[in-house]
């Protein structure tokens, strides 16, 4: 095994439970209870039009603008697994198109998050299969390495290891910690309880706004 050109295996996958939990749960909600540190920066945007994405990370790092170990993940991918992939944030060459994209789907994955480029838009974002990714352009990928699958990388200055839960929708995606997962879950599902009731507050008229004017005036300012 050598650093820069290899594939670690043995990484554990969280449980399906787990993730189907959060894939019910919005990104900002799950932000917020992890101190919204821990999301891809703004420059990975949505590629695709609509549906959220959700699955554990299988982590690809590859030279910018080569995609010869993303088609290996391809392989070694299991159904519902979400392709990962650190290719440097340059946008010179895309990293995945539509063939990629048709086979990852045809094998039940659940999406890909690229800190890179892809191409066919078009297809891409017809739906089936959730695209987050850096830009795109016509410029196609080499296949000639190096790369690494397995480890963990940063997409967007967001670390991800194998395993972790990635979460999506249309304001960003964000990676769950494995080993914090049902701890920031229980909490995300709390808030999200709460917020649900607000909600209801202002349908039916009784939201209490009191909240503001004690935050003013703790901060000296009278209402």
């Amino acid at each position: 095994m050598t650093s820069g050109f290899r594939i670690v295996r043995g990484w554990q996958r969280p449980s399906n439970n787990i993730v189907d939990a959060f894939s019910a749960v919005p990104t900002a909600i799950i932000s917020d209870n992890m101190h919204r540190l821990f999301a891809a920066g703004a420059g990975l945007r949505p590629i695709h039009r609509q549906g959220g994405l959700c699955g554990p990370a299988l982590t690809v790092r590859t030279r910018p603008g080569d995609n010869l170990m993303v088609h290996k993940a391809l392989d070694l991918a299991q159904p519902g697994d979400v392709i990962v992939v650190d290719a440097g944030g340059d946008t010179t060459n895309a990293i995945i198109g539509e063939i990629m994209w048709s086979y990852a789907r045809a094998r039940g994955l659940a999406g890909f998050v690229i800190d890179g480029s892809v191409r066919d838009v078009a297809a891409l974002s017809s739906g089936g299969l959730p695209v987050y990714a850096r830009g795109a352009t016509h410029r196609g990928p080499y296949k000639d390495g190096p790369g690494e699958i397995g480890v963990a990388v940063s997409v967007g200055g967001m670390v991800v290891a194998p395993g972790d839960i990635m979460v999506g929708d249309q304001d960003g995606v964000l990676a769950v910690p494995q080993a914090e997962a049902q701890d920031i879950l229980a909490l995300a599902q709390a808030q999200q309880a709460q917020e649900a009731a607000i909600l209801r507050s202002i349908a039916d008229g009784t939201i209490d706004r009191s909240w503001v004017d004690r935050v003013l005036a703790g901060k000296g300012l009278q209402p």
